[in-house]
């Protein structure tokens, strides 16, 4: 059997991602006014900064920064003052489902669509209960959901719409930011995003009284120096990450059209490879923090997860996202919306789904020698079973 000579691997290991830094002396620049201010949190100059710009930027109405996408979510949530249950999917981080938890709220999962990949209305509907308050949707790699429909079926029936935005930061529905749908979306500003501050998040709504619940929420309910109205968290953002968030501000543009281009090339390398799919948005309106592929193993030459093992003997380590479904942690429970048969889309997706390196530094050449090695990989797994 012979299937030709395998091509080169990376020296050095190429991981899904990496953390888009702007120059180190712009930085220390920022810094020098935060050591002369004093002010190191507790929404100084930076931060007023940071949110006055990413309003802009995303043109909504209100922006409130926080510690974390984790936070966000949290704060949104009891901004809302929900309680009972909430219908979401199981395809997500672990984030989504833990926010609902620490919440004291019931999750109650629901299929999502096979190609989206995002919560289907259709299972939604099926799930309300009279115990229903709210739906928490998930934007997932930066594909969002059937925001209209979401909408439709909680204004029928008299619920909430919480969006997880993590994934779709750039995301939008025609000229709109995908975070200013819903009563309150959640954004992540981690270190492996677009857009980052290392470690960060923010709640947009365009409600002004929920938006000022989330800013009292985020600092231990605190209303003034006199009075604390609020059961809430120390849930700040700090200057010093604010003041990196205005640094790789400017930075993300530059870093989606990178991306972009390494997206071209793996989907012009690609697209035509028997049963994989590209699945990441190819038009300007979506997140370029991840590529998607999808293996589907009754057509592809070889599994998704041949593919990953095959990908790390070349030091290139792909990412297989939520192959354990939320429904499945050990802390939620054997609840009755988690069955295999309620989840039958998110359990395909979940064996299917890798997310191939993105990021400026692989470069177009890097993207290329990647997909030079998965047609070697399908290659080979064709000549071996023949």
């Amino acid at each position: 059997m012979t299937f030709g000579n395998p091509p080169a691997a990376f020296t050095t290991p190429i991981y899904v991602t990496r953390p888009n830094l702007p120059p180190l002396e712009s930085y220390v620049e920022s810094l020098k006014d935060i050591w002369t201010s004093g002010v190191l949190t507790n929404g100084g100059s930076m931060h007023e900064a940071l949110e006055d710009q990413l309003r802009i930027h995303l043109n909504v109405p209100h922006l409130s920064l926080v510690s974390s996408g984790t936070t966000a979510l949290l704060l949104a949530l009891r901004a809302l003052n929900l309680t009972g249950e909430v219908i979401t999917t199981p395809f997500t981080f672990a984030a989504t489902i833990n926010a609902l938890l620490w919440c004291g709220l019931k999750p109650v999962f629901a299929d999502i669509d096979a190609e989206t990949m995002t919560l289907s209305p259709t299972a939604v509907e099926r799930a309300i209960t009279p115990l229903t308050t709210a739906i928490l949707g998930v934007h997932v790699f930066g594909i969002s959901c059937d925001v209209a429909a979401l909408q439709s079926i909680a204004a029928r029936r008299g619920l909430r719409v919480v969006y997880d935005a993590a994934h779709a930061f750039e995301t939008r529905i025609g000229n709109r930011s995908v975070a200013s749908f819903g009563d309150a979306s959640a954004l992540s500003f981690h270190a492996t995003k677009v857009f980052h501050t290392a470690e960060g998040g923010a709640v947009v709504t365009n409600d002004p009284e929920l938006r000022n619940r989330v800013v009292r929420l985020r600092n231990f309910g605190i209303e003034n120096d006199q009075s604390v109205t609020l059961p809430g968290l120390n849930g700040k953002m700090s200057e010093l990450h604010a003041a990196l968030g205005l640094g790789t501000l400017g930075l993300a543009r530059d870093r989606r059209r990178k991306h972009t281009r390494i997206g071209t090339v793996y989907r012009r390398r690609l697209t035509g490879l028997e049963g994989v799919s590209c699945v990441t948005p190819q038009n300007d309106d979506g997140d370029t923090s991840f590529f998607v592929l999808r293996v589907d193993p009754t057509r592809a030459p070889l599994t998704r997860d041949e593919l990953q093992r095959g990908l790390e003997g070349f030091n290139v380590f792909a990412r297989s996202y939520f192959r354990l479904l939320c429904s499945e942690y050990p802390y939620v429970g054997n609840l009755p919306s988690g069955r295999v048969d309620n989840l039958a889309a998110a359990r395909k997706v979940a064996a299917e789904v890798v997310c191939l390196p993105l990021y400026e530094e692989l470069g177009e050449d890097g993207a290329d020698r990647i997909c030079d090695m998965i047609h070697y990989l399908a290659k080979r797994r064709r000549t071996q079973r023949r």
